[in-house]
């Protein structure tokens, strides 16, 4: 079962309400997503970091239900 763009979306805006995401289905399949996420909540924290925070706001989504999510975070300027 494939996630939809929009759940993805969801799930991270509940995390990081102030959040700027945009997600591309790059396959149009349902299955592999590119997604843009940018956020204050990433201040001071590594890429590594950031990326685990969004996995974790993916409440374990992330390699059953979605099997790619290309991610690039971004710290508001």
């Amino acid at each position: 079962m494939a996630m939809q763009a929009h759940e993805i979306e969801e799930l991270i805006i509940k995390a990081f309400p102030d959040a700027i995401v945009k997600i591309e289905d790059m396959a149009g399949d349902g299955d592999h997503y590119s997604c843009y996420v940018e956020t204050k909540e990433f201040a001071g924290k590594s890429r590594v970091q950031q990326h685990q925070m969004i996995y974790q706001a993916l409440d374990g989504r992330m390699g059953g239900i979605l099997h790619a999510l290309a991610l690039q975070t971004k710290i508001p300027s």
